[in-house]
């Protein structure tokens, strides 16, 4: 690994990881209170969080809280009575998720246990004209040579990354903007000779609905295709970031693409068959939601990523806990920054934060001369990184 820079913290006003602390966060939380008829118990524990999460400082869990050991492990001893602008943004962000879901009793015995807070938003997604018309796209690569197809696939699972519902709170206009043409990296070449004939792919997913949907084609695609034989896919065990897959996610989205015309349904049928036979596994590890770096992931998902061909990590969250969540200058070589990384491992995102790696001198000139810093967080720009 390179000397680190610091971890990033969002105690700068101005910053990026200030306004989502300060402006996205609550903004999340009068989302959630529209989307449910919630009781007065919920409204006053989404108020007192909003308090909290913008003037107050890191509380402990409830004595009663099923995950309170994972969190003690996780550092929420060490930052009790710290601001959240004061802790690394990684985990703060993370901890804002896990008491958004205290406050509304999903980890209660009430009524509203175990109800997801954004699924009204990932469904709407789901059942979006725009969607259609992505699935409809799907009819005209029928006739396309297999390799042509699997690009394609690709390239939509990459570009789906834009359709996130958080993101979208606070830049409502981000994915109606035109993408960037090309990559500020893509090693794609490099990607598809792990992929052939692999025995299991690892896929970690990031957001459910739009972006999930082309993750999925692309997973039916190599399996049917045979150029892997097994894929785990790995998804949240509870909601988390507004819109990251949960396992009712990805059974929504199958379900989605069975009842589509055309192309689409034969995929949607293929998916659910290959859930069936084990072909596809759904994985929700409890470190898929904890606030730290994938160099600190545990035993048996290091086992787990080290038998894959290839590890895919879907989106920018994801790209963040698997590089660091650090002010890394942009040209720090992207294998040098994942070598800690049990096996080969690619990253598939578009840019929605300060944090990148891997870019050539020239890509981040020109990038700046054109766009300030403004580039590394408008959604924009993508990248595909692997680390064989």
């Amino acid at each position: 690994m390179p000397d680190n820079p610091p971890v990033i913290l969002a105690d700068e006003p101005g910053s990026f990881p200030h306004s989502v602390l300060a402006e996205r966060h609550p903004a999340i939380i009068r989302q959630v209170r529209e989307a449910f008829p919630y009781g007065p118990e919920q409204h006053r524990a989404l108020d007192a969080l909003l308090e909290n999460c913008t003037k107050g400082v890191i509380e402990p869990l409830p004595a009663t809280a099923p995950d309170r050991a994972d969190w003690a492990a996780w550092g929420v001893d060490e930052y009790t009575g710290r601001s959240w602008f004061d802790v690394p943004w990684l985990w703060s962000e993370s901890w804002f998720y896990r008491q958004l879901l205290e406050a509304v009793g999903y980890f209660g015995s009430g009524p509203w246990q175990g109800i997801d807070p954004f699924r009204p938003s990932k469904l709407a997604e789901l059942d979006a004209p725009e969607t259609d018309e992505e699935l409809a796209a799907l009819d005209a690569l029928d006739d396309r040579p297999a390799d042509d197809q699997a690009a394609a696939l690709l390239h939509g699972s990459l570009w789906g990354n834009r359709a996130d519902l958080g993101f979208r709170l606070s830049d409502a206009d981000a994915e109606s903007r035109d993408a960037v043409p090309g990559l500020v990296a893509d090693d794609s070449a490099a990607l598809w000779p792990l992929l052939d004939g692999a025995d299991t792919l690892c896929l970690v997913a990031d957001n459910a609905g739009r972006e999930l949907v082309p993750d999925l084609l692309l997973i039916a695609h190599l399996l049917a295709q045979g150029r892997v034989h097994r894929v785990i896919l790995h998804v949240k065990p509870y909601p988390y970031y507004v819109s990251d897959a949960t396992t009712a996610d990805v059974v929504d989205a199958v379900r989605r693409l069975t009842r589509a015309p055309g192309a689409a349904a034969g995929h949607g049928r293929e998916l659910w068959s290959a859930m069936a036979d084990g072909s596809l596994t759904v994985r929700a590890h409890p470190f898929s939601c904890a606030p730290l770096p994938y160099q600190a992931m545990p035993d048996d998902l290091r086992a787990e990523f080290a038998a894959a061909a290839v590890t895919v990590v879907k989106g920018d969250l994801n790209y963040r806990r698997l590089v660091g969540d650090r002010m890394w200058s942009p040209t720090t070589p992207f294998a040098d920054v994942t070598d800690y990384f049990p096996g080969p491992v690619a990253a598939l995102r578009t840019l929605k934060s300060d944090v990148i790696t891997g870019l050539a001198p020239a890509t981040e000139a020109a990038l700046v001369a054109a766009e300030g810093q403004r580039w590394r967080t408008g959604g924009t720009h993508a990248l595909i990184q692997v680390r064989p």
